[in-house]
């Protein structure tokens, strides 16, 4: 009994020492095709047992609009034994362009695929676009053994939030996208706007005839928001603050948000990058979140871009920039201690 109680104790005077799970990192070497840095991976999701990455598939400079997937006893091999040289398979992604041109028509432009869920043979998608672009996208496709055919009539668009004064929130759009009971929740990239924060649900059903969507009060989450994989009561996110200046000091966070601030800077109060997961929590009618683990410091200035749940820990994959060149990409597996 005294045990329970000092362990109690300890979880209230010290909650970090009772919240936060210890992993230990394994650095994953890919084959030279997936570990080709202009790849841009974006996006991880696990779907009947394989772990699929997504491509950015930045159209508009020639790259082709692809998935790859590997399969998870692979992976589990690959884990054990880091000579293994892991295989794969390449998925073409098939009518991305006309919903490209699609957007164009719109006044938006298409930059590149920012997130993915599968459901069965059912493929969802955000496509990121400028920041001057008014809109977001949601997008429908099927996955078959070869590729994923998109839906070209299946393109619901949504509204961006703006400042105050109606200008554009830098990069202010769909970033990660996930799946509870049977309804999408997207999340965007900036997630700390001057008024009311939020998450659009949207209703998968509904796409066809335009689509319903609510949008779900999120408290404000600091840094950036890249990815998100579900967790049983709601999503694990990666939470990146890159310490860039011009517009992306839009992620550095005003001096009163002391904790944040901290996080942001070294011991001489100079910006750095910086890199956790974070848990954010549905309680049926909003989110909160709360700081799951921080990140080794040698893994801080990755731009890690997907994350996928697995055996009680977590894949990430890095789009395209690394602390030092040649840029390369990497995929990681936080493996729990315990």
């Amino acid at each position: 009994m005294r045990s329970l109680i000092l362990h109690v104790l300890l979880c209230i005077s010290v909650p970090a020492l009772c919240q936060q799970p210890d992993f230990t990192v394994h650095n994953l070497s890919l084959p030279p095709e997936l570990s080709f840095y202009d790849n841009q991976f974006s996006g991880l999701y696990i779907h009947e047992g394989k772990l699929f990455l997504m491509s950015e598939s930045r159209l508009q400079d020639k790259a082709e609009a692809k998935l790859y997937a590997i399969n998870l006893t692979d992976l589990d091999r690959k884990i054990l034994d880091t000579a293994f040289s892991l295989p794969f398979k390449k998925y073409h992604i098939y009518n991305l362009d006309l919903l490209r041109e699609k957007m164009k028509q719109n006044g938006d432009e298409y930059e590149g695929l920012e997130a993915i869920v599968i459901n069965g043979n059912d493929v969802y998608l955000t496509p990121e676009t400028e920041t001057a672009s008014p809109n977001c996208y949601l997008l429908k496709g099927h996955l078959n053994y070869t590729n994923l055919v998109m839906d070209p009539d299946v393109m619901m668009p949504l509204k961006k939030p703006v400042n105050r004064n109606g200008s554009h929130i830098y990069n202010a759009g769909f970033e990660a996208l996930g799946m509870i009971d049977g309804n999408l929740y997207s999340f965007y990239e900036y997630n700390f706007f001057p008024e009311d924060n939020y998450v659009k649900m949207i209703s998968p059903a509904s796409l066809e005839k335009g689509g319903q969507h609510h949008s779900i009060y999120l408290d404000k989450i600091p840094f950036r928001v890249t990815d998100i994989t579900p967790n049983g009561s709601g999503f694990t996110a990666i939470n990146y603050f890159y310490k860039g200046g011009g517009y992306d000091a839009v992620y550095r966070v005003p001096k009163n948000q002391t904790s944040a601030d901290r996080l942001s800077k070294d011991s001489l109060g100079v910006y750095r990058n910086y890199s956790r997961l974070i848990d954010i929590s549905f309680n049926g009618m909003q989110f909160s979140w709360k700081t799951l683990w921080e990140f080794p410091e040698e893994y801080h200035s990755y731009n890690w871009e997907g994350l996928a749940a697995y055996n009680k820990g977590y894949f990430l994959i890095n789009d395209k920039y690394t602390p030092t060149k040649p840029y390369v990409t990497r995929l990681l597996y936080f493996k729990p201690k315990n």
